[in-house]
């Protein structure tokens, strides 16, 4: 790699770290004030143990070899053979570094749906467990894989990190339980002004997140920006549009959903599509994940801040209009065609295909995982720790005096 690229992806890296607190503040606003400190720290967690789990074993096993069909080798444990000094003149270990941000932000993604009533300790286990299980298999699948060898589309991690995440998220509150009181009496978001500016610390951020994934300076990265910032403002203005044509307000939460709704429905697609495509993608996620939100007390499962809703459904949307708008000759690549510019119906199945392997091993694996903690250490908080919240009864730490 060139020193432009090399800088690029160290930018884009720092980019991609900063999200993991503009998510704590995200989620923290949407929670109620009580549980402010324990949304922070659930997610700092992820900072302090998943950058050394992935040095120590995660990236070796998500990655080397490249090529691997299900699982990498142990040739860069501990980081060994990154080195400045190899061929790349150290590209391989700034990807590593690339990649490590996306490593602690996909299961800082799942304290959303658990928020207000799971146990700290379980958590702290539950963080590097389900990291090595579960996120480290399903990436090595995807990218270089049996399901990236067959043919499908991952540019960002659409599928890898929010499909992933998103259903695990739905087995841990469904092992975990209700809030209490839930539906009837539902948690209102404390801070308005928090939830927006974690929205915008997110989507500045998602553009390393996104054009950074190309681990070039190049075009392929000015494309997947472009769509990363009209995919976002598309989603964002549907899921308010919605809101108004159903008799509701227009709200600055649900003006933030959408942005987020938008960003993760782009995110496997930002390198494959071009034009006015992603503008159609954050449309038909703003649209859809606004309706899939009001529909969680209909299925009965309590996800707090809307991970299952947001994350797993625009991570699918946005995966599988993949195998609509696919546009590999304005992008000068070599992958399949979608529907909409003369492919077949071939693209469409493997997105499926990825997804429905995804869907089906997070979710079995993450229930047999939280099941494990419940038997073991306990995973729900006393009702007493409930009802004055999580700062006090897990942290000592209120965040508002």
């Amino acid at each position: 790699m060139d020193s432009g690229n090399v800088s690029w992806i160290l930018i884009s890296s720092a980019l991609v770290m900063f999200m993991t607190p503009g998510l704590a503040l995200f989620y923290g606003g949407l929670d109620s004030r009580k549980n402010m400190s324990n949304m922070m720290m659930m997610n700092l967690w992820a900072l302090l143990t998943v950058p050394l789990l992935w040095a120590a074993i995660g990236y070796t096993l998500a990655q080397s070899p490249f090529d691997a069909d299900f699982l990498g080798g142990f040739s860069n444990a501990f980081l060994s053979g990154l080195s400045i000094t190899g061929e790349d003149g150290g590209g391989t270990l700034a990807t590593f570094v690339f990649l490590a941000m996306f490593a602690v932000i996909t299961p800082a993604l799942i304290s959303g749906a658990a928020a207000g009533r799971m146990k700290f300790r379980a958590w702290a286990i539950f963080v590097p467990v389900w990291s090595l299980l579960v996120y480290v298999p399903v990436f090595k699948w995807i990218y270089g894989g049996w399901l990236g060898q067959r043919g499908s589309l991952d540019f960002a991690g659409g599928t890898a990190i929010h499909v992933n995440a998103g259903v695990a998220a739905l087995a841990c509150v469904l092992v975990l339980g209700k809030r209490k009181g839930f539906p009837h009496v539902e948690a209102q978001p404390h801070s308005v002004p928090m939830v927006v500016v974690g929205a915008g610390i997110l989507w500045f951020g998602w553009f390393g997140f996104n054009a950074g994934s190309a681990l070039a300076a190049n075009g392929a990265a000015v494309q997947a920006f472009v769509n990363t910032f009209l995919a976002g403002a598309a989603a964002g203005l549907a899921w308010v549009v919605v809101d108004l044509f159903s008799g509701k307000r227009a709200t600055n939460i649900g003006a933030a959903s959408g942005i987020v709704a938008g960003l993760v429905a782009i995110t496997p697609a930002a390198g494959f599509v071009a034009g006015f495509s992603s503008v159609w993608i954050g449309l038909i996620a703003g649209v859809i994940c606004s309706f899939a939100v009001r529909k969680k007390t209909r299925f009965g499962y309590d996800d707090a801040l809307d991970v299952v809703g947001i994350h797993f459904v625009a991570g699918l949307v946005g995966s599988l209009l993949i195998g609509v708008f696919a546009d590999p000759e304005s992008l000068g690549g070599t992958f399949m065609k979608g529907l909409a510019f003369g492919g077949d119906e071939t693209l469409l199945i493997e997105q499926l295909l990825a997804n429905g392997v995804t869907t089906v091993f997070s979710f079995v694996m993450t229930t047999l995982i939280v099941t494990a903690l419940k038997l073991t250490v306990g995973i729900r908080v006393s009702e007493e720790s409930e009802n004055a919240g999580l700062d006090i009864g897990e942290h000592g730490e209120p965040s508002y005096s």
